[in-house]
């Protein structure tokens, strides 16, 4: 077997044959074959394959662990062995491979998987642990195989392959829970029950929204923010006035709440560890650090083997010079904290402007994030939920529009193939159990050309405005989902009403008092739904509000979105 070269990958149609146990034997040689070209890896045959007994598709699925810095290396030596490219609708990224190939045993050929995994994402832990449960427990394989016939037979034509891993992942991902592989936080108290008082940093129209919820679920709410008539404000039982980097502050919020949350990442961390101190804080302090300061945040993803745009942390002229030489142009200049909203950062086209945007964004003695500019087809988000147990959930992914880098508008469930809204759910899954987060996590992502998969763009821990779509268009909202997380209760269901649009109404012109005009005429479609966010002032690009509208069809629908919004304005 040794001797045998890895050929071309050779794709086949759908089908379900028994268990082959020359799989097994196909295994145990290439971990050998793998061994002699990059001495001291350890391979793991995991996936049905590896499970006597288990009828499928008969792929030998194979796992590697392997630490980021260690991936690339082993990338060249699978493919000095003619291991080659996935490709596909969503292939893996670079940083988690996955290389693929076909070996001819017995007289037969045999398509391979290879899987190169960093540790920080434990999924080693999960293929094996889901192998080893199969192999002992035969109720639990006869159920998988069922699930897994059940799949193939009702695919249409043309579409088993692509579908099958989709559709087979909740059967998985439900079964580690089920066998306590998936492992959820070490405190899991009671959950909280109506009465007890929330506690949210920040108060803005995300802490209004949760307000609401929780109000709708019998809760209290406090706040802490800056404006003692922060939109949040209208809702909570009390407002503590304070910036959001005050330690003092976060601790006589905490002390009035059974826990404690925030509705923006750009509160000081100091400040959040003291809230913690009182009172549990969720989604966490992993989370918070890992998304606020942009920088952390490319590293994290880097960790856990997420696809992002390659970076370079810079400081002064010379560095940026070096670093845009190496990663090419053109690149984007990023400032680590703060900025939000396409604000502070700046497109850098050509050496020439680097230096004067470096000085524009304070970068003379001080790091920024240098990245490559990224060309993408589309933008995608996914809010995800993770609850005190572990267990993940994932709303169906929107398609976003962008305008000078603030969100214009949000279609969901987005119009793209479903092989790239399950790896997109499956990203946001991945982040949200890396982070160790309890609550929301919303993810962007850039859906690249094709063939090129998808690319994590930024994280927020916490609900978002791409996420506003699900007040009307989810049987579970954001916000609800968010209380529901830190409160230890059971995640709702996040399945789609229909086809929901979301137009988002910013300000206009000078700094003014804020008052509608045109609500009645938005309202003529009596399917448009109006949110205001109670903001006393208006100006230009402010968030102030959104229109959203549930349909049958995406592009209609969002055009009644958009007429809506169309006839609102702001007086002068």
């Amino acid at each position: 077997m040794s001797e045998l070269p890895i050929r071309p990958y050779e794709r086949a149609p759908s089908a379900f044959h028994p268990w082959d146990p020359r799989t097994a034997d196909v295994a145990r040689e290439l971990a050998r074959l793998i061994d002699s070209a990059r001495p001291g890896t350890s391979v793991e045959h995991v996936g049905s394959s590896s499970v006597p007994g288990l009828p499928g598709k008969n792929v030998v699925d194979l796992g590697i662990e392997a630490d980021p810095d260690d991936i690339p290396a082993l990338s060249d030596a699978l493919r000095s062995l003619g291991f080659g490219p996935q490709g596909g609708l969503a292939p893996f990224p670079p940083t988690r491979p996955m290389l693929v190939g076909n070996v001819v045993h017995d007289g037969t050929s045999f398509r391979v998987h290879c899987h190169v995994i960093p540790p920080s994402r434990n999924e080693i832990r999960e293929l094996v642990g889901f192998r080893d449960a199969l192999r002992a427990d035969p109720a639990l394989r006869d159920a998988y195989a069922a699930e897994k016939r059940r799949i193939v037979e009702a695919a249409p034509d043309g579409e088993g392959n692509q579908l099958y891993t989709v559709r087979k992942s909740d059967f998985v991902r439900d079964a580690l829970y089920r066998l306590g592989i998936r492992l959820g936080p070490a405190d899991a108290p009671e959950p909280l029950a109506p009465g007890a008082t929330i506690g949210v940093m920040g108060g803005g129209q995300l802490g209004r929204m949760l307000g609401f919820s929780a109000r709708a679920m019998g809760y209290r709410l406090v706040v802490l923010d800056p404006d003692p008539a922060c939109p949040a404000a209208a809702v909570a039982d009390e407002v503590v006035v304070a910036r959001y980097d005050d330690a003092d502050a976060a601790r006589r919020l905490a002390r009035m709440s059974d826990v404690v949350t925030y509705e923006l990442e750009h509160i000081g961390v100091d400040a959040a560890a003291a809230a913690g101190e009182v009172a549990p804080l969720r989604p966490g302090l992993k989370a918070l650090r890992a998304t606020q300061d942009r920088l952390a945040e490319r590293r994290f993803l880097r960790d856990i083997g997420e696809h992002a745009a390659p970076f370079r942390e810079v400081c002064g002229a010379d560095e940026a010079l070096a670093a845009g030489r190496e990663i090419g142009y053109p690149v984007r200049l990023k400032v680590p904290l703060g900025g939000y909203d396409g604000r502070s950062q700046l497109r850098v086209d050509t050496p020439e402007a680097m230096p004067a945007a470096v000085r524009s964004l304070g970068g003379d003695g001080h790091p920024l994030l240098l990245e490559q500019e990224i060309t993408f087809e589309g933008e995608l988000s996914v809010v995800c939920a993770r609850n005190r147990d572990g267990r993940t959930l994932a709303f169906p992914v929107a398609r976003n529009r962008h305008d000078h880098g603030i969100l214009a508008e949000t279609v969901a469930p987005a119009p793209v193939h479903p092989i790239v809204a399950h790896d997109a759910r499956e990203i946001a899954d991945s982040i949200a159990r890396g982070l160790d987060l309890v609550g929301v996590l919303t993810v962007e992502l850039f859906q690249l050309p094709p063939g090129q998969g998808l690319m994590v763009n930024e994280l927020a821990p916490r609900v978002h405005n791409s996420g506003h779509w699900s007040i009307e268009g989810a049987a579970t909202s954001q916000f609800e989902q968010h209380l529901r997380a830190i409160l230890g209760l059971p995640l709702g269901s996040v399945a789609p009403h229909g086809a929901t649009a979301m137009v988002n109404l910013l300000g206009t012109g000078a700094d003014r008092p804020a008052r509608i005009a045109g609500l009645p005429s938005a309202l003529d479609d009596p399917g448009v739904h109006v949110h205001l966010y109670g903001k006393r002032r208006v100006f230009e690009r402010r968030k102030m509000g959104h229109v959203t509208v549930v349909g049958d069809e995406p592009e209609a629908t969002l055009e009644r979105a958009r007429a809506a919004a169309a006839t609102l304005r702001w007086e002068d």
